[in-house]
């Protein structure tokens, strides 16, 4: 008996021939024309004039919609960063943020899982727990959803939303791939970064892929105590586990990446924590993005006042390390850095951080 193809729930993140081959078209072209539709956007069948009317008709009884999520909640900011709920076919509800820099580029601020394992303990997304991993298509769905309401390209993204991108791995790399690929939406990979809390393995992978987008590391302390007391995945691998990796993906793909500090009132900003962060990234080529820590009530953290920031930076100076400040955007709509948590699922704010070396 010939067995009949599995339909997905999305149609994201497939080729063209594999979505000729699915949906059982009668000419293999269909599907490149299908591919075309969805990279602009277009997701209801009956809304693809190039294809047969017969053929449209079909394909809405067997698949109803190539897209699998739904926008549930949508608000924008005074700096034009516009978060967006996208519920998922089983109900469960992530965030993605649109954010647009003083240069006007739009970036998309995407999620990889619903919830996180991590249990950061200055970040709100870690309070949910995970859920579950997103898929390669739940992943580039929210890119679509938020190309819908941007009023230009978006050249950039960023994997910085809920979740641990480096502990579901392999969708992350399939819709990087999706999202570079020529036909689709042509976006260099070195305007794609990728962040991780420190996942040792999965920044081993990257080294060995060889895959050139941009890394971001949290680290948030250079002490292995205080680390582990804010960062639980500082138990598995500790700053010098984590920094030997760094230094094996730096020696393989040549390219700086960027650790992210964010700086908590009383805790990581004194002249010990500056000097332990000056000694940690001595001998990489590295940029320290210092990012201000963004409000969350349930958390027991502060945010440094502009005096407390300034003398840490006064500090970094005095050891000459790589730094820059970064203004914090979408911290109006819940949407900066280690804010979003989705309370639908019982739990986003994102931070918009792109390093301009090697941006083209």
């Amino acid at each position: 008996m010939e067995q009949k193809n599995t339909i997905p729930r999305s149609l994201y993140g497939l080729d063209a021939e594999t979505i000729a081959e699915i949906l059982s078209l009668p000419r293999a072209f269909y599907g490149k024309q299908i591919y075309q539709w969805l990279v602009k956007g277009v997701t209801a069948f009956d809304e693809m004039t190039n294809l047969p009317k017969a053929e449209r008709l079909r394909l809405k009884e067997v698949m109803d919609s190539a897209i699998s999520s739904t926008v549930e909640t949508s608000e924008t900011d005074e700096s034009g960063a516009t978060k967006m709920g996208i519920r998922l076919h089983d109900g469960k509800v992530v965030e993605c943020v649109l954010l647009i820099d003083k240069r006007g580029r739009h970036t998309a601020c995407l999620s990889s899982q619903v919830g996180c394992a991590m249990g950061c303990t200055f970040c709100r997304t870690g309070t949910m727990g995970l859920l579950r991993n997103l898929s390669t298509g739940e992943i580039i769905e929210q890119y679509i959803h938020l190309l819908a309401v941007s009023d230009q390209p978006i050249t950039h993204i960023v994997y910085m939303g809920m979740g641990e991108p480096l502990a579901n791995i392999a969708p992350v790399i399939q819709s990087i791939h999706y999202f570079h690929e020529k036909e689709s939406f042509n976006i260099s990979l070195r305007r794609i970064t990728i962040s991780t809390c420190g996942v040792v393995p999965g920044i081993l992978k990257l080294a060995e892929q060889k895959l050139p987008v941009k890394l971001a590391v949290s680290l948030v302390s250079a002490d292995n105590r205080l680390r582990s007391r804010i960062m639980p995945v500082n138990e598995k691998w500790d700053i010098m586990a984590l920094k030997k990796a760094l230094m094996v993906y730096q020696h393989v793909g040549g390219k700086r990446f960027t650790i992210e500090y964010c700086l908590l009132h009383g805790v990581n900003t004194n002249e010990f924590s500056a000097k332990k962060l000056a000694t940690y990234v001595a001998g990489m080529n590295v940029v320290v993005n210092l990012i201000p820590w963004n409000p969350a009530e349930e958390l027991p953290y502060e945010t440094p006042t502009e005096e407390e920031i300034d003398a840490f930076c006064r500090e970094l100076d005095h050891y000459r390390v790589n730094y820059t400040q970064r203004r914090s955007r979408g911290r109006g709509i819940n949407g900066a850095c280690g804010q979003l948590a989705v309370p639908i699922n019982k739990g986003l704010d994102y931070e918009l951080m792109i390093d301009d070396e090697d941006d083209e």
